[in-house]
């Protein structure tokens, strides 16, 4: 019974990184703008022969390194494997732009519509690796240490942490490109709408005892 619950966490884990992966890739291809927590990887891949993805692990590898910083020996070994949740989310946002490669949004509305089912896809995938508990996301445990360091609100500490992300894309689009490039109105909707969109689906989850047949 134990091992069956835990399969399913491990398949909901996959699952949410995979959608992330997805929702990521398909907010990119909107042409409006990336989501905040990829921001930098995606202006990066722009000046650099490295893809996506690989950058999005290398950065994950960044908030894991800042976790072990903040915490020294009281990390949690158990967080340790979050190497790995960087890796498929890597993995998965190439996967997601080889997959959605052949969308070429060109008219405004279109590109809003692509928008808005990136986010919906993204929040399922958050809904779904939030809700495995197993193993955290490098980028949501960076900014959950620092609120519990701070004794700020993991909200506020979020939405600086994207903030900094954001403006220092700007600052390294500005420099390379002396324009933007990645970061537009579909940046700060995503990053707006996002969290509505995970409640929404949690509520629908709760509905169908969701929560039941995963502690099954």
């Amino acid at each position: 019974m134990f091992m069956s619950g835990c399969v399913k966490r491990y398949f909901l884990l996959i699952s949410g990184l995979f959608f992330m992966g997805l929702g990521i890739s398909l907010i990119t291809k909107s042409s409006l703008g990336t989501p905040p927590i990829s921001s930098i990887p995606y202006v990066l891949c722009l000046i650099y022969p490295v893809t996506f993805g690989e950058l999005t692990f290398i950065f994950s590898l960044l908030f894991l390194l800042g976790e072990i910083l903040l915490l020294g020996r009281n990390f949690p070994k158990n967080q340790y494997p979050q190497v790995f949740v960087g890796f498929f989310l890597g993995l998965f946002v190439d996967l997601g732009m080889l997959i959605v490669s052949s969308i070429q949004p060109a008219q405004y509305l279109w590109q809003i519509s692509i928008l808005l089912i990136g986010c919906v896809i993204l929040a399922l995938g958050i809904y779904l690796q939030v809700t495995a508990n197993v193993i955290m996301n490098p980028g949501e445990g960076l900014v959950q240490i620092i609120a519990v360091r701070t004794k700020i609100r993991f909200g506020l500490i979020k939405i600086i942490f994207d903030s900094l992300l954001v403006t220092g894309a700007i600052i390294i689009s500005l420099i390379h490109f002396g324009t933007l490039n990645g970061i537009r109105e579909g940046t700060v909707i995503s990053a707006g709408l996002v969290g509505y969109i995970i409640i929404l689906i949690s509520a629908m989850m709760n509905k169908i005892n969701f929560q039941a047949w995963l502690s099954k």
